[in-house]
């Protein structure tokens, strides 16, 4: 016997619209287990209906358009008059309802007109969100009125500045990029957020020490920024900051490697010979520092004092590090050409090591042997970690930001140890 979605594929689209609608009816259904009868807005059935009509409308959207627009308007405006009347029987009425049924509507009728990929992302996110109804009010309720006005700044900064800012070089030497330059402010100012929230939500020392771990797998350059503003605001342990700050390092080490075996996989045996001694030690200034931290002050503790959420100072600052930085990466480029491969990668390493192995992994086959690919991509990271060493002293001071910077150097100086075997 023929499989019937063989002889007639359109019931795969308008079925997959069905299971979708059903998919959310269950989850409302769940979450209003407990309303009284007759407060209900729509049930398991009424989402499972709704997907389907959008699969209907979806498939006939080519060979009926007017009947399309017709199951449309009929299911959307079927779904107004019921919350219109719905905001008439009772005194509070939640809007969520009547957009998640025009919602599942749409979902099905991408699922119909074979756009089955994003229908079903989409409705498993509008679960996710719905689902997510406890946390996110609970969320919402512990924010207070600083927190909310960083994050409308940030979202003014990444969502609307840096969009409308041109990519296009310009400068001496065309060195700067007003969007990547900025990308830099919303790199650092993000991350001081987001270990503010997470400072906050599970104290100082895991929300400090994740946060950094998370972003290093970014920037490890803007990590370090953003801790060093916070150990120059005093912001919670000293001795946790300047912990993250190593933390950090080795995830930055751990990160090139991986880049390395992915990008330029003939450099990945020299590179690891010395990355590995870096990351160790880095790991090992992480531990000890740790140690000397104070007990951790968990939770909502009022007494852990936390900064402006949104400090764009250290943010501001290395983006004027990055536009020196690049401006002299362009100057060795247009007076020393290719034959300062190694100078030009160092240089332009000291702000993003990845740009050096992109690099390298973007080279010809054979332009490099391996032992020589691996020496010329130990410059760039020896130096950015010894750049980032300064930044946590100039940008945090000598007296609080030492530790980190300690650190740094010594697993710059296990790294460079590891790169003199390969000579």
């Amino acid at each position: 016997m023929d499989n019937p979605l063989t002889l007639y594929p359109e019931l795969l689209p308008i079925g997959l619209a069905l299971a979708l609608g059903l998919l959310v009816g269950v989850q409302r259904g769940w979450a209003q287990r407990k309303a009284q009868d007759g407060r209900r807005f729509a049930g398991v059935r009424t989402y499972g209906l709704a997907g389907l009509a959008g699969g209907f409308a979806g498939a006939f959207k080519t060979s009926d358009p007017v009947l399309s627009g017709v199951i449309l308007a009929a299911t959307a405006g079927l779904v107004l008059l019921g919350y219109w009347r719905m905001t008439r029987d009772a005194s509070q009425v939640s809007g969520t309802a009547s957009i998640v049924t025009l919602l599942t509507l749409a979902c099905g009728y991408l699922a119909g007109s074979g756009e089955g990929v994003i229908a079903t992302v989409a409705a498993g996110l509008m679960v996710l969100v719905l689902a997510m109804r406890e946390q996110l009010h609970g969320w919402v309720e512990s924010l207070d009125e600083r927190e909310v006005m960083a994050i409308a700044r940030f979202a003014l900064i990444a969502l609307v500045i840096l969009p409308l800012l041109p990519d296009q070089p310009m400068g001496p030497y065309d060195a700067w990029r007003p969007r990547q330059l900025w990308a830099v402010v919303v790199m650092v100012s993000g991350f001081s957020f987001a270990g503010y929230l997470a400072a906050k939500h599970f104290g100082a020392t895991r929300g400090v020490l994740a946060t950094a771990a998370a972003g290093s797998t970014v920037s490890s350059t803007a990590v370090t920024a953003s801790l060093a503003g916070k150990l120059r605001a005093g912001e919670g342990d000293a001795a946790i900051n300047n912990a993250a700050i190593a933390l950090a390092s080795a995830v930055m080490f751990a990160r090139v490697m991986v880049l390395t075996f992915a990008l330029a996989p003939m450099a990945f045996g020299a590179l690891s010979r010395f990355a590995v001694p870096g990351m160790i030690l880095s790991l090992i200034a992480t531990f000890v520092l740790m140690r000397k931290a104070a007990p951790e002050q968990t939770g909502s503790d009022p007494a852990m004092k936390l900064r402006n959420p949104f400090d764009l100072a250290p943010a501001l600052l290395l983006t004027v590090l990055v536009m020196a930085l690049s401006l002299a990466a362009r100057w060795v480029l247009a007076n020393y050409g290719d034959a300062g491969l190694a100078t030009v990668l160092a240089v332009t390493g000291m702000v993003d090591v990845d740009s050096a192995i992109i690099t390298i992994g973007n080279l010809p086959p054979g332009a490099l042997e391996a032992r020589i690919a691996g020496l010329v991509l130990a410059p760039p990271i020896l130096l950015n970690t010894l750049v980032k060493a300064g930044m946590a002293v100039s940008l945090a001071g000598d007296r609080k930001g030492w530790q980190g910077a300690i650190a740094l150097v010594l697993s710059a100086t296990a790294a460079a140890g590891g790169a003199l075997t390969l000579l």
